[in-house]
């Protein structure tokens, strides 16, 4: 299958894949909103704990019964990225969904996020907190950075996104299962970016809600977060493209 055939998915699973690390004041709430969820498709859920110390592990191997509910468990902390790799290895279903476990993405979004797929219009699917859903006022140089590493992600890849550093990001299981995770902590973004545009598969862009927490409140990302995803940029987007190029592969992005 290329990235260009047409798959309209009906009947269909959605695996949720919720990394974590350190949230055990949340992570019980979003299992629960995630499961309340009323979606046209059956969902699992695949919770990745990334070798936390403050009884996430403990609280989740309690619920470990419940039927739509996979636990993996990393036994050091290994960074976001890790933990979204275990977690796409084991999801089953036809679109691999990404879910934060700290409440600042709402799984109310969902059919946005995942219709486009069923629809047979896309291959991957990114939430943007810039198209006009509702969110929570915070962080003025969080909003400048993120949108400089948007851009630049823009300039070496092509697509035109508003929000590459989104938390919600849905894809074709096959498309996000065909690629090798490299990055550390929060590369993912970049680099999943970087692939998904090298590869020609079709992305969808649309607006969600968001409701950022502050340091205090336990946001985890830092300024040195942003100097690393600009170094993943430049070798997944810049490198990616000149490495297709260099084994003689047509640019997806050039007519």
């Amino acid at each position: 299958m290329t990235a260009q055939d047409p798959i309209r998915l009906s009947p269909a699973l959605l695996s949720v894949v919720i990394p974590c690390f350190n949230e055990r004041a949340t992570i019980e709430a979003i299992i629960d909103k995630v499961r309340k969820q009323p979606l046209p498709i059956a969902k699992e859920m695949v919770v990745v704990d990334d070798g936390s110390s403050d009884g996430t592990r403990e609280l989740l191997r309690a619920l470990a019964e419940a039927p739509d509910l996979r636990l993996a468990f990393h036994e050091q902390n290994r960074g976001k990225c890790a933990a979204l790799a275990t977690g796409f290895k084991l999801a089953r279903g036809d679109i691999v969904l990404v879910q934060d476990a700290d409440l600042e993405y709402d799984p109310a979004d969902y059919p946005s996020l995942i219709d486009p797929i069923l629809q047979g219009h896309a291959d991957a699917v990114f939430g943007s907190r810039f198209l006009g859903g509702p969110h929570r006022v915070l962080f003025f140089y969080h909003y400048v950075g993120n949108r400089l590493i948007t851009l630049l992600s823009n300039m070496t890849t092509g697509l035109n996104l508003t929000d590459i550093e989104t938390g919600y990001k849905a894809f074709r299981r096959e498309v996000i299962q065909s690629f090798d995770l490299e990055s550390a902590g929060f590369g993912f973004e970049p680099e999943v970016t970087a692939k998904v545009a090298l590869g020609g598969w079709r992305v969808y862009e649309v607006p969600v809600s968001y409701f950022g927490r502050t340091y205090a409140e336990g946001k985890k990302i830092t300024w040195k977060d942003g100097v690393r995803a600009l170094f993943s940029i430049a070798r997944f987007g810049i490198g990616g493209r000149l490495g297709s190029r260099a084994k003689g592969r047509p640019d997806p992005h050039r007519g």
